[in-house]
């Protein structure tokens, strides 16, 4: 099964609803695009907690890594370089976090809030190569967009 991206904005939408909470935005986040698409293995967010430093946050799928600087992995050039990162193959980037010896593929997107702010990542891997691409990065970033654009 293959997200469709109008219809689950619009659920998400309609789940947030007047929510202006960061932590409950990112759990039904995660949760509502986890279970939308069989692509998806791991689905999360990495909450941006201090200077250069991204933590744990709502995610569904095994467990993620606690703790990223900006400077290591897939997540933090996310962060670092506030850039969508798509990685077809992830034993081929270099400085690749193996959180889970499962993922095959990632896409990580900033996310900020209103004003501009970055306030964490959304982190999606994949147990298939190459899993992601273009029309993956425009439909998730409209839901950022969507949801935390109004915080």
């Amino acid at each position: 099964m293959r997200i469709d991206y109008p219809a689950t904005t619009r659920a998400i939408l309609s789940l947030t609803e007047g929510e202006s909470d960061e932590v409950a935005l990112m759990a039904t986040v995660a949760c509502e695009l986890h279970h939308a698409d069989d692509r998806f293995d791991w689905t999360g967010f990495y909450r941006v907690t201090g200077p250069e430093t991204l933590k744990i946050g709502p995610y569904q799928g095994g467990h993620g890594c606690l703790v990223i600087p900006f400077s290591r992995g897939v997540c933090g050039a996310a962060a670092r370089l506030g850039e969508v990162q798509i990685v077809d193959d992830v034993d081929a980037f270099p400085g690749h976090i193996a959180c889970a010896a499962s993922t095959r593929s990632e896409i990580v997107l900033p996310v900020r809030d209103r004003a501009g702010r970055l306030i964490g990542v959304l982190d999606i891997d994949s147990d298939r190569p190459a899993a992601f691409g273009a029309a993956d990065a425009a439909g998730l970033e409209g839901i950022l967009r969507a949801v935390f654009g109004r915080l």
